[in-house]
């Protein structure tokens, strides 16, 4: 069984924010793999719909569950939803996946890694202080940073500007991807293809 987690904030004023592309990727993947009916209410402070697919050299065989995750807690708070998910599947922490936001990466990156500090973004610091480790695999996606003159909270909880949506949607459908890899093939294997060599630990 795998985990995998998108960052944002609930409610539609969040909608389409930059804060929020942690939940694209997420609603992306399930449009993909998982049947019409979609999320559900989690008894964990979370929405998840669940993708079941073939396990390796089982065709027509078990099924393996991935669970896509949205957390209804606010983003400061999103280690509540990531912990009680953890717990109650009792998912090992290399079969969890978070998908954030990260304003230190130029639109359009990706920048994966096993572990790391949760370099500013409060999402990530509420994960590791519920899991209670900094070793969790997360997939960062570049928002960019504008103006660094603005407030970032601001900057973050604004919606992308037109002329930035279909960069957005371009790095959205890549980020779906790379977590694909992820599932199908590892994190090593996602780490080499969607990180820029510059970025390879």
């Amino acid at each position: 069984m795998k985990l995998i987690c998108g960052l944002g904030n609930p409610g539609e004023r969040y909608r389409g924010t930059r804060h929020n592309v942690g939940f694209e990727v997420i609603d992306l993947l399930a449009s993909r793999h998982v049947p019409s009916n979609g999320f559900a209410a989690m008894k964990t402070e979370a929405v998840a719909a669940r993708w079941r697919r073939p396990s390796a050299g089982e065709a027509g065989g078990t099924n393996q569950d991935v669970w896509l995750v949205k957390p209804l807690t606010f983003m400061n708070v999103s280690g509540l939803a990531v912990g009680d998910m953890v717990r109650y599947f009792d998912i090992a922490l290399p079969d969890v996946l978070i998908v954030c936001d990260d304003v230190n990466l130029p639109l359009g990156r990706l920048r994966a890694r096993a572990t790391g500090s949760e370099g500013g973004h409060n999402g990530l610091r509420s994960i590791a202080e519920h899991l209670g480790t900094i070793d969790y695999p997360r997939l960062r996606v570049g928002v960019g940073r504008g103006d660094e003159r603005r407030d970032l909270a601001s900057h973050v909880l604004a919606k992308f500007e037109p002329d930035e949506r279909a960069a957005v949607e371009e790095t959205v459908i890549r980020a779906a991807d790379a977590v694909e890899m992820w599932v199908s093939d590892g994190l090593a294997r996602m780490m080499n293809t969607f990180n820029r060599a510059e970025d390879r630990a």
